[in-house]
């Protein structure tokens, strides 16, 4: 399998912007999954200028399919003081695939200091544990490990999810690539498999620079809304001592 490092050191230069290729154990459906795309939209951003701040958030639309070669565009909209605004385009055959804005800012003094979001009372991976790969089906599922630590009720996802290969890959991108790779919640509620397709994803970040043992992060999603083909669902990440690391918000399109 070609992993994401070999992916992001494949792309080369190309007209304000770098070419590159999805490879087929990427796809999610007709499609790349949705981490992937994100993580080499990050990858062009973070290369946009000089000495960026820490990323806070990532806004991101899923606007159509990509496959095969993909062309990657990250530009600066707006550099001030404190936080720069970039945006990043993968486009492919079809068009516009992928837009994201992604928000870089550096720590300033508050008067506010405020954390919650304990993580749920779950064990962390152990050597014990069965590591799971996904349906083989679903081709992108191969490049990740995960644990389900117990069967969540209803419209809920819990889960422990690390990237297999994470050699040449920055941090933050690794952990990009991992945020998106729960299933969506409304194909729990269906309980059986269906065509569905993210629209839109937004990540906070809740710190400058997330860390965790062994690449393992804690991903939940629920859902309090799935209708006429339409679920939104709210997402969490957490490091394995707890840590609250990003909180998601993501709409789903389901087909079914």
């Amino acid at each position: 399998m070609t992993t994401l490092g070999a992916v992001i050191a494949g792309l080369e230069p190309a007209v304000q912007g770098w070419r590159g290729t999805v490879p087929d154990t990427w796809l999610q459906g007709r499609t790349a999954y949705g981490g992937l795309s994100a993580a080499l939209a990050l990858h062009a951003a973070m290369g946009a200028d000089v000495d960026l701040p820490p990323l806070r958030s990532a806004l991101v639309a899923f606007v159509g399919p990509l496959s095969g070669a993909i062309t990657v565009r990250a530009e600066v909209l707006r550099r001030g003081r404190n936080a720069a605004f970039v945006q990043a385009d993968v486009s492919g055959k079809a068009g516009l695939g992928l837009r994201a804005t992604f928000v870089f800012m550096r720590a300033v003094e508050s008067g506010v200091e405020h954390r919650v979001g304990r993580a749920p009372h779950v064990a962390p991976p152990g050597p014990a544990d069965t590591i799971l790969r996904g349906h083989p089906a679903v081709a992108f599922s191969q490049h990740f490990d995960m644990i389900d630590r117990h069967d969540a009720d209803g419209a809920e996802w819990l889960r422990w999810v690390r990237l297999r290969d994470r050699d040449g890959v920055h941090p933050l991108v690794a952990l990009l690539a991992v945020a998106d790779c729960l299933p969506p919640v409304a194909l729990k509620l269906l309980g059986r498999p269906a065509p569905v397709s993210s629209m839109t994803w937004q990540l906070n970040l809740l710190g400058a620079a997330p860390t965790t043992d062994d690449g393992w992060w804690l991903l939940r999603s629920t859902s309090d809304y799935a209708s006429a083909g339409s679920s939104s669902q709210a997402m969490a990440i957490w490091a394995t001592d707890g840590t609250p690391v990003a909180e998601q918000m993501q709409s789903v399109a389901v087909f079914a």
